[in-house]
């Protein structure tokens, strides 16, 4: 079932270690076809040099596993709670990158400083609230998805504009219309998590990038009358 996206989701989640974004295996990747409505995810807690594609675990969008012989993701509701919120995500990363987890670590959202940052972020990017100790001990995963959505909701964030947010104490999520695009923000949000440290330690007063040189960036590459690149 599904043995193209199953070795799209396979090669997606090989990119991780191989972006250095993964130690172990502290990441998974999931797809969604769009046409049946069923997740891909890697499965839980399995190494990546012994991943193969049939591994990959086919779920319903409720989450009950339709093929597989192995545990999906322990991250499955978290999964599950962004493609349901977000009709356009067809691919999520989440990862424990150091980087991006630093920032995710201190509470802080990674500020808009500079082009690099704002070819593929509209915005800083966010980073949603701790959960609370009943959250925590009750659907931990599924609420982590729904403290996401709910910082991007109170922020008036489009997601496929903004495609990633941090996760307080915790890791950090990138989405994009597959799986590859997924891996391909989580490896721009890793840099541009790099770049902010490095601009903060350089300069402790910088100033974000003003929102004129944001918005042409951006633009550029994302709007209708972008021009960036080959077309």
């Amino acid at each position: 079932m599904l043995e193209t996206l199953k070795t799209a989701v396979w090669e997606a989640n090989m990119a991780l270690p191989r972006y250095g974004l993964v130690t172990f295996t502290w990441g998974n990747v999931s797809a969604r076809d769009h046409e049946t409505g069923h997740i891909l995810i890697k499965p839980s807690g399995v190494d990546y040099e012994a991943l193969k594609p049939g591994d990959i675990v086919v779920l319903d969008k409720e989450g009950r596993v339709i093929e597989g012989s192995l545990r999906p993701s322990s991250d499955t509701p978290t999964h599950l709670a962004l493609y349901a919120r977000y009709p356009d995500l067809g691919g999520i990363v989440h990862s424990h990158s150091p980087q991006a987890t630093s920032w995710a670590q201190a509470e802080r959202a990674i500020p808009l400083y500079g082009t690099t940052h704002a070819d593929y972020f509209f915005g800083p990017v966010p980073c949603a609230r701790l959960l609370t100790q009943e959250e925590i001990a009750t659907d931990y995963e599924h609420n982590t998805g729904l403290v996401i959505i709910e910082t991007l909701d109170n922020l008036g964030i489009n997601p496929m504009h903004t495609p990633g947010a941090l996760c307080a104490k915790h890791g950090s999520f990138t989405w994009g219309k597959d799986a590859a695009q997924a891996v391909y923000h989580a490896v721009v949000l890793e840099e541009v998590a790099r770049m902010a440290t490095l601009t903060e330690t350089i300069n402790p007063s910088v100033k974000p990038a003003p929102e004129a040189l944001r918005d042409k960036h951006f633009y550029r590459k994302h709007g209708p009358d972008a021009y960036y690149g080959q077309g």
